[in-house]
């Protein structure tokens, strides 16, 4: 029977479970990757395992978001890092190699295997015909230790590309046009597969930023086919013998197909404060910009920065505008210096910052108050910037470099710049990637004093009566839950710190209101969890005493972090219940052992109502809820 892409991957990793939409399965994992935010959990959660060597193919750790060093704690984690991964077996990218997902890409993804990484973004080795998937640190430590990772399979969409992109427009208008169509929730429980005649001219550059932003609709993944442009990547980065052709089956079938004609596409935008607020640039065309932020791990490519490149030739920055520049890994900020594009940006009066995540996740060059902000990069939610009154619109790098010289949006369509860049040189110098120690028994961990333990949660009692501490609507991502930017992402490492800031642009004193009421249950809308695979969006809420979400639909990796921390996803059976329930209510279950029959009764002792909820778990994830998360799971069943 012929077989897509996707089937071809996942049934060769496949270790139990049946391949049917919709059905648990668990899945051998080749590869993993961490970042410095959510590493130090999962390395700590590693070692709490009792694991001496990692299992996997390859494992890195990377340090690409927490490079600021206005305290003591950054350069703690970075410390801890480095020595774990040298006691362990993992690869150590030092500050200032890139940032992961870049970097992956370029020395380590490769054609046909399975990645997950403790960052939702790592669906980007999808351009390199992987499945790479974004997970907590926890599943990632798992894998680590060896364990299969479990997943639903998935729904495919076929993604056929038709045409060729053009002038002015580039790959980031082509996932924006997809975020258009299905909204952020349109990927929940797919896998994107992509084809057509219209890759051709697309770059593995191109590629990535689409499987990029793929994140950004729910997917589980996205995924292109390895092809000559594959091998050509591949020849450059002098591992050739890391490609192999790999494509779906000329009759493979998929659950669905969604075309997109590139000849008619254009210059696309996405506004406050969501991906998938998307116009077109003509129709913003003329509104002032105040900064111009390019790069992130979306568009900071060697293809990327070359056409901003070409459209800042020769210009200058408009006055008032601010534009930063931040290449993606030391490799292409290097080609950039030796083909004089770096003397481009810097002429243009573009301020050149680390190859680092920096902006994108408000790790500095916050807007200013009520600024408008273009940046080619992958998330606008609010407060995310780290200015609350901005406005941010994702832009494509075509787009962004004609704002900025502009003054206002401006339609890259309607800009005279070269289209063509000049070859990519072949340069390659892995020199800032520790390889692991060869006598791990002789290497001391390092933990400075941020580095705290971690938290544990009690096994689910029979019954639970809680408060409704919050009621939140939809959309609710992990930067609302657990914000990030520079005042709070040194505390990754530290989640009594880091409780304190949680819901708090949603609720102040939110963490005093769980302390007085002693936890409770959090109430909120659709999509609830979107955005990052970070795990402290669900640590740090068990450590306040969550101990309940019942929402009208969860984000898929925050479910699963949810249930990895012991806390109970429940949906509304009929989403009208969700508008009965006022912050504060008295809500009981009394027979917590109904989740694993996948339907709870909740009661609302206030209102003197009830709710059906459904709990849509598996056995496995129960047993994990019945002991009150993973780890105490893990513990107890090796005793």
């Amino acid at each position: 029977m012929p077989k897509n892409l996707v089937q071809k991957i996942l049934e060769s990793h496949v270790v139990s479970g049946t391949p049917v939409a919709g059905e648990p399965v668990e899945l051998v994992i080749d590869q993993t990757l961490t970042q410095d935010a959510t590493g130090t959990m999962a390395y700590i959660q590693l070692e709490a395992m009792g694991v001496d060597q990692v299992k996997t193919e390859l494992s890195v750790s990377y340090v690409d978001h927490n490079t600021l060093q206005s305290g003591f704690m950054n350069a703690d984690d970075h410390a801890y890092l480095q020595s774990v991964a040298a006691k362990h077996g993992v690869l150590f990218s030092r500050p200032g190699n890139g940032i992961c997902h870049q970097v992956h890409l370029e020395r380590f993804a490769k054609p046909g295997r399975t990645l997950i990484g403790s960052d939702s973004h790592t669906p980007t080795a999808g351009a390199m015909a992987s499945i790479a998937i974004g997970a907590g640190g926890l599943d990632v430590a798992k894998a680590m230790a060896g364990l299969p990772y479990r997943i639903l399979w998935p729904q495919v969409v076929n993604v056929r590309l038709e045409g060729a992109l053009p002038h002015g427009t580039s790959a980031k208008d082509i996932i924006l046009e997809l975020l258009r169509r299905l909204s952020v929730k349109g990927g929940v429980g797919r896998i994107f597969e992509y084809s057509g005649p219209g890759l051709e001219s697309l770059s593995v550059y191109q590629r990535a930023t689409i499987t990029n932003m793929g994140a950004e609709l729910g997917a589980t993944t996205s995924v292109f086919p390895s092809d000559d442009i594959t091998r050509q990547f591949l020849a450059r980065q002098q591992r050739e013998e890391d490609w192999m052709p790999l494509a779906a089956d000329e009759e493979a079938v998929y659950d669905e197909t969604i075309v997109i004609d590139l000849n008619r596409l254009q210059p696309l935008a996405a506004c406050p404060h969501s991906p998938d607020n998307v116009k077109s640039v003509r129709e913003l065309a003329g509104m002032k910009v105040d900064q111009v932020s390019i790069g992130s791990c979306t568009n900071s490519g060697f293809e990327d920065l070359m056409k901003a490149a070409n459209v800042l030739e020769g210009k200058t920055v408009a006055p008032g505008v601010s534009l930063t520049v931040s290449p993606g890994s030391r490799q292409v900020l290097t080609k950039l210096i030796e083909n004089g594009a770096l003397a481009t940006f810097v002429k243009a009066g573009a301020r050149i910052l680390e190859c680092t995540c920096g902006p994108c996740i408000g790790m500095g060059q916050s807007p200013k108050t009520d600024g408008v902000s273009l940046r080619t990069f992958n998330r606008n939610f609010y407060g995310r910037s780290g200015t609350l009154s901005a406005g941010v619109y994702l832009v494509s790098p075509e787009t962004a470099a004609a704002s900025a010289v502009a003054g206002v949006f401006t339609d890259p369509a309607g800009v005279n710049y070269s289209d063509s860049i000049p070859e990519e040189p072949v340069y390659v110098d892995d020199s800032m990637i520790c390889q692991p120690s060869e006598d791990p028994a002789s290497v001391e961990i390092v933990m400075g004093p941020n580095i705290r333990p971690l938290p544990e949660n009690d096994p689910l009692s029979t019954s639970l009566e809680k408060k409704a501490v919050i009621k939140l609507p939809d959309n609710i991502t992990t930067d609302h839950i657990a914000p990030a930017g520079a005042e709070v992402l040194p505390y990754r490492s530290n989640i009594e710190k880091l409780s304190t800031f949680v819901f708090r642009n949603n609720k102040e004193g939110f963490a005093d209101i769980c302390k007085e009421q002693g936890g409770g249950f959090i109430v909120a809308g659709e999509n609830y969890g979107q955005g990052s695979s970070r795990e402290h969006a669900a640590m740090a809420p068990m450590y306040l005493g969550i101990k309940a979400v019942l929402a009208k639909s969860f984000a898929r990796i925050h479910k699963a972090n949810l249930i990895n921390f012991g806390i109970l996803p429940l949906t509304f059976a009929d989403p009208a219940d969700y508008d009965d329930i006022d912050e504060l209510d008295v809500l009981v279950i009394e027979d917590t052992s109904q989740a694993a029959a996948g339907q709870v009764t909740v009661k609302n002792r206030t209102r003197g109502t009830e709710y059906l909820m459904n709990c849509e778990i598996t056995p496995e994830d129960y047993e994990l809820l019945r002991h009150g998360g993973a780890l105490n799971y893990i513990r107890n069943t090796a005793a």
